[in-house]
């Protein structure tokens, strides 16, 4: 009797290890979650506890098996850290596919580092990450940290699902709260998910997400964020790096960070503010004197990276920057607010998402949510925007990183709401004009002037100060349709005062015209060919959005070589739809001499999902006719 008791307490034992080893076995996981997965997160469950105003704990618990090496990016195993913010405990371990412990990851075992590279301004500010290359795939990772913060400002927004190609068995989250800190939320797209709120009371709040699959990303999707699931959560009383702070809405969150984190940080020595003064002269219209400060602290600093949030919420002081030359996005526009100031020209510390992709600050939610800071200039009831990071920037110029957003201008009595310069859709212009002649062999020689304004100008502008080699390897790319290319003169005009662009370029190709039994055939459109495919998606799941639209122009003279004898050009083609305009013209003045006219408008806007094929065969059409061919026969 003794035996068999020994014996069923060993099996209890032998079973509970072996289940205990196999709880995350790949074997387990439905097979609709492995379907276009990288990876599949078996948990994660952030648990969030705000004890008061000045102190709040994140635990968090990522377990994630990862199929291959793409998966990699989705471990997320890493936490940043100041003097402000204590990483308790960070640790990790890595399983087999079956389940079983291979490998135990101690904090010590993680790679510490600054969190700017290069830079010992901000040296307290540091993270901690895990850099683990794996023997096999499938693995799993067991991820735990805690962190410890007195910054209650910014509490980490929720994203039940955080990356494409990536399943979700189980995402929990859980908040607990003071009553009196004025905790708040809101939900985004729960729809289609399944998400349930297990908790919302006063003091607790809580979520569980189970079975998301892995979803594919869709060409022209909007940003990640506006299409899938997250909660967003603030405190009207909080903490911001040492100091309290109480605020509602958008208004009193400006009054309170321009009194409180703003506050003592413009003051410039007395040499610096007469040098400015002595640099806008007699000029009295404020914006041509904020032209002439912005110039000089262009040519005086320079910029280091460092997101806001990291190396702190309060820019560096003016008197700093001014003395070092150099700062971050929020160090280098204080100081340029500061070089104004001083100049009696009013300008706002403007906080924003910066981004390619057009990401607002939500108007309707109080809470931190830039990753950027730039400057607003009052003028006429209006605002010039100054991106203070960028050595050559035009005055007043956004790019693609900071245009057509919802951004924070702090005020000293208030925040204020405004959205950042729009550029029109025919505003975002690229116009050629130029010429192209073939021999009797096919052989191309042509010159080119293509301008650029608007946000294509933000994509132009900056090859003038690349490399020789890097240039023409720009434009063999994107000449990349003509054979045997030689790139033989390049010449740029940027008129900043315009925010103009102009590439001039000298360029010939072998053979670009096909002989083949007495007859040569080429592409009527040498310079601007769209040939790029827009994919086929079945069953698309996503609206699709055009960011931004542009307008294209096109003329250039071809001349047709001796004897030849033209035998077939394209006809005129015109295309109209709700996503744009295109149109091409042949004109023959003579026998010779032909003129190529082609425009292309697109047009910015959110579709419908169903309405993407639409937009795929209007492109498809685009493509097919910008490779229209010109036969030429050759004279007997």
């Amino acid at each position: 009797m003794k035996f068999k008791n020994t014996f069923l307490l060993l099996l209890f034992f032998t079973t509970l290890l072996f289940s205990q080893k196999s709880e995350y076995s790949t074997l387990l996981i439905a097979d609709s979650l492995k379907q276009n997965a990288n990876a599949v997160v078996r948990l994660n469950q952030i648990d969030i506890v705000i004890s008061s105003q000045r102190d709040m704990n994140i635990k968090k618990k990522r377990v994630i098996t990862v199929f291959n090496e793409k998966g990699l990016s989705s471990i997320d195993a890493i936490e940043y850290y100041d003097k402000h913010t204590n990483v308790r405990s960070i640790e990790a371990t890595v399983l087999d596919g079956f389940g079983k412990e291979i490998k135990r990851i101690k904090k010590r075992d993680f790679k510490d580092q600054c969190a700017i590279d290069g830079s010992t301004l901000f040296s307290d500010d540091r993270l901690i990450y895990l850099n683990y290359t794996p023997t096999q795939y499938p693995f799993t990772l067991i991820y735990e940290s805690e962190v410890q913060t007195s910054t209650t400002a910014f509490i980490p927004q929720w994203f039940p699902l955080d990356d494409y190609l990536l399943s979700i068995e189980k995402s929990v989250l859980n908040v607990n709260y003071p009553e009196n800190l004025g905790f708040k939320k809101m939900e985004f797209n729960f729809s289609n998910f399944s998400i349930k709120k297990t908790v919302d009371m006063p003091t607790q709040l809580s979520y569980t997400a189970t079975n998301i699959v892995a979803q594919k990303e869709e060409e022209h999707s909007p940003s990640f964020s506006t299409i899938f699931p997250k909660v967003m959560m603030g405190l009207e009383f909080f903490n911001l790096e040492g100091v309290d702070g109480n605020a509602k809405n958008w208004k009193e969150y400006g009054q309170w960070f321009s009194d409180k984190i703003l506050t003592g940080t413009i003051e410039l020595s007395p040499e610096t503010k007469a040098k400015m003064k002595a640099l806008v002269g007699d000029e009295k219209d404020p914006i041509k004197k904020a032209k002439l400060i912005y110039k000089y602290m262009q040519d005086k600093s320079r910029y280091i990276s460092i997101q806001v949030g990291i190396g702190g919420f309060k820019p560096m002081l003016a008197s700093d920057v001014d003395r070092l030359g150099y700062g971050d996005c929020k160090a280098l526009s204080n100081y340029t607010r500061a070089l104004l100031n001083a100049v009696d020209v009013p300008s706002f510390y403007t906080e924003l998402y910066g981004n390619n992709a057009i990401i607002d600050i939500r108007a309707d939610f109080c809470s931190l949510q830039g990753n950027h800071v730039i400057l607003a200039i009052p003028n006429n009831g209006n605002y010039v925007f100054l991106e203070c990071t960028s050595q050559d920037n035009p005055f007043g110029y956004q790019g693609t990183f900071t245009d057509d957003r919802n951004v924070l201008i702090v005020k000293p009595d208030g925040g204020e709401i405004v959205r950042t310069t729009i550029y029109p859709d025919k505003g975002n212009s690229q116009v050629d004009k130029g010429n192209y002649s073939l021999d009797e062999n096919g052989n191309f020689t042509g010159t080119i002037a293509m301008t650029s304004q608007g946000s294509q100008y933000s994509r132009k502008y900056a090859i003038e100060k690349s490399q020789a080699t890097d240039i023409e390897a720009h434009y063999k790319n994107f000449w990349d349709a003509i054979n045997n290319l030689k790139i033989n003169k390049t010449s740029f005009q940027n008129d900043k005062e315009k925010v103009s662009f102009t590439e001039n370029l000298a360029i010939s190709a072998e053979n670009y015209g096909k002989i083949s039994n007495g007859k040569m055939i080429f592409v009527v459109n040498a310079y601007n060919q769209n040939t790029g495919s827009i994919k086929r998606i079945r069953n698309r799941k996503t609206p699709f959005e055009i960011q931004r639209g542009y307008y294209d122009t096109d003329e250039i003279a071809i001349v047709l070589p001796s004897g030849f004898t033209i035998e077939f050009l394209p006809q005129n083609f015109e295309l109209n739809t709700k996503y744009g305009e295109y149109k091409t013209e042949i004109v023959k003045k003579d026998n010779k001499n032909l003129v190529y006219k082609r425009s292309i408008f697109i047009k910015k806007g959110v579709y419908k999902n169903i309405e993407y094929d639409d937009y795929r065969l209007f492109m498809e059409q685009v493509s097919r006719n910008d490779n229209a061919k010109i036969i030429l026969i050759k004279n007997q």
